[in-house]
């Protein structure tokens, strides 16, 4: 499939710029030129209700708007720019003023991907791209190999989370706009990291969302938490995936994004034949191979449905990976033993152990939580296709405090999740602050205009707490306090804890990296055993004759475990109980020569490493 992107203000050199917009409900189309010089230019109609002209007089920074049937001025539904928000002018933007430094750059494979996620408007007390791109020697020196960035497509005023997006190609004005984000992009791929972007295709916000008067994006035969469905498969829909499909390459080709994450794809309602998510994926590697650079589309979805990933030979649609939901469930009810919401359906270490060995937890049987049968199985997939990690925007953010983990639980346990996640054979990811324990919460707010949207929001978001105990107490979201108290707070690297904690997960990072044990993420390279009496866990990773060993402990008390290391000898590699560690220090030696079982002194909330010696003869 080569599709052009062609929608929207295209400018074209030498002060003339072609405007096109697909607009089938409207009888007529004018483009209103605001400036340089006020022009109005009637739009000529053309095959499947597109209107287009090339307009002379137009420089980058112009603004307009298009009027509809000689009554309503809207702004461009494919807008580069939203200079003064969702109800202004749209602007005239070239890509090509924009000088790259990246042109080696052809991206990172699958396997190395660790990634980081971050929300631009909290990441610094800036809240702009540029800001953002200070820290990202630190970002780097952590290890990370891939920035995945929140939404960015332009919402309502200068405080969200970016799901309330209406401006698909517009980048968020208050953030540094288009060429903000390309200076970032760029030196992320300076320091060999990856760009990830989170785009919405299943619904768009409810304030400035003007597309509806243009053509029928959206149908009522479905229906989204958010409201009405993206119209993927009705009368005129065509067009509507062209749209989407446009934007995702939009992000490859003008911004040189690595990578793709699809918010709640199970949101995304498609009966035809082929489905947006498989021709969606094949328009962006066609993409990537025509720039000669890796691309990736990730999922994210509560579905539990292989079918995200499996491979399109299979009847899969072929998607390079997803989030995995359920390998964080289990990690978060073993370590602060909730159960309520989805933590029902989790919180022995059996859950943990299938979450490792299959991706999903939950393959078909009963969910206690969802009161039917959940998921299927995982054949054909491999564990580079699963995303994990112990909490993200949502895990953190949806709760009614936005509480991270570290206020929830003790140092040792932050350890031991940074362990469970990076030692993983999938891909791990990091929310922004983790790295160091940070405390700040991450709380949802907004900065809606209009009065009643923000009285539905508030009281919609207490609603959903009515059951809990936060009923009472959960932030308004348009209060500019709640955002303010979302901002990372990095002076607490300074202290001793965090600090460490910083250190902790370089070293993990490094180790992963390193080791190529840890560095192979295949199924058949990874043995799991556990004692669920104990509360203990241990995995064993191979590569070749490269061997290593690890035992989580989950158990609260110290513990004398007969392990079942294999035969050899083993050196220690790392113990989270080490005092480097802040902890009170390690009962394991150096070197531990195994028959083939052990008895291993195991801390309370620990992780310990081991690889295996080779020997002369090996």
């Amino acid at each position: 499939m080569k599709l052009d992107l062609t929608l929207g203000a295209t400018y074209l050199k030498n002060e003339r710029c072609r405007f096109r917009v697909w607009a089938p409900r409207a009888g007529a189309v004018s483009v209103h030129i605001l400036q340089p010089a006020e022009q109005l230019v009637p739009l000529t109609r053309k095959e499947h209700g597109y209107y287009d002209a090339v307009v002379e007089g137009v420089k980058p920074g112009s603004l307009y708007f298009y009027l509809l049937d000689g009554e309503k001025e809207r702004p461009d539904p494919a807008s580069r720019s939203q200079p003064h928000g969702v109800h202004g002018p749209s602007e005239v933007v070239d890509p090509d003023a924009f000088v790259w430094s990246d042109q080696c750059w052809t991206g990172r494979p699958q396997r190395e991907l660790v990634f980081y996620e971050l929300h631009v408007g909290t990441f610094t007390e800036e809240g702009t791209f540029d800001a953002a791109t200070a820290h990202l020697d630190q970002i780097q020196e952590l290890g990370v190999t891939a920035v995945q960035l929140m939404p960015v497509a332009q919402f309502p005023g200068g405080r969200n989370w970016g799901y309330d997006g209406v401006f698909p190609f517009a980048v968020q004005n208050s953030y540094g706009g288009p060429e903000g984000l390309r200076r970032l992009a760029d030196a992320c791929h300076k320091r060999k990291m990856a760009v990830f972007l989170d785009v919405v295709y299943n619904h768009l916000g409810p304030e400035g969302n003007y597309l509806q008067e243009f053509a029928p994006y959206f149908t009522d035969r479905y229906q989204t938490p958010w409201g009405a469905a993206v119209n993927l498969d009705g009368p005129l829909s065509g067009e509507v995936r062209r749209f989407f499909i446009e934007n995702a390459l939009y992000w490859l080709e003008e911004f040189h994004i690595d990578g793709l994450r699809l918010d709640a794809v199970h949101a995304i309602f498609d009966m035809s034949a082929l489905h947006f998510l498989e021709e969606l994926n094949a328009a962006v590697h066609l993409s990537g191979e025509r720039s000669g650079r890796r691309v990736y589309v990730i999922a994210e979805s509560d579905l539990n449905n292989a079918r995200l990933i499996r491979p399109r030979a299979v009847g899969g649609y072929g998607l390079d990976a997803q989030w995995c939901d359920d390998f964080q469930h289990s990690l978060h009810a073993l370590l602060t033993g909730e159960r309520t919401g989805y933590y029902a359906d989790f919180g022995t270490l059996a859950h943990l152990c299938k979450a490792f060995e299959n991706g999903y937890v939950y393959t078909g049987q009963y969910s206690t939580y969802r009161r039917r049968r959940h998921g299927n199985r995982t054949e054909l997939c491999r564990p580079e296709q699963f995303v994990v990690f112990a909490q993200n925007h949502d895990q953190v953010g949806n709760r009614a405090r936005g509480e991270r983990l570290a206020a929830l639980i003790s140092f040792p346990a932050l350890k031991l999740a940074a362990a469970v996640v990076i030692l993983s054979p999938f891909l791990p990811l990091l929310f922004m602050g983790e790295e160091y324990g940070e405390t700040a919460p991450f709380q949802y707010f907004t900065s809606h205009s209009e009065p009643e949207l923000v009285k539905a929001v508030r009281e919609g978001r207490r609603a959903e707490f009515d059951a809990l105990e936060w009923k009472n107490s959960v932030p308004d979201p348009q209060d500019e306090e709640t955002f303010i108290r979302s901002r990372l707070r990095r002076e607490l690297l300074r202290q001793k804890r965090h600090k460490t904690l910083f250190e902790f997960y370089k070293n993990l990072i490094r180790l992963r990296r390193e080791l190529p044990a840890l560095a192979n993420l295949d199924w058949e390279a990874v043995e799991i055993t556990s004692s669920e009496r104990e509360r203990l866990l241990f995995i064993r990773r191979l590569s070749g004759d490269d061997e290593a060993w690890m035992a989580f402990s989950f158990n609260e008390a110290a513990t004398t475990a007969v392990a079942p290391l294999p035969p050899g000898r083993w050196r220690k590699l790392l113990d989270s109980a080490e005092e480097r560690w802040l902890a009170s220090g390690s009962s394991v030696p150096a070197e531990v020569v195994s028959p083939g079982e052990a008895a291993l002194a195991l801390s309370p909330l620990s992780c310990l490493i081991l690889s295996r010696v080779k020997e002369a003869c090996d």
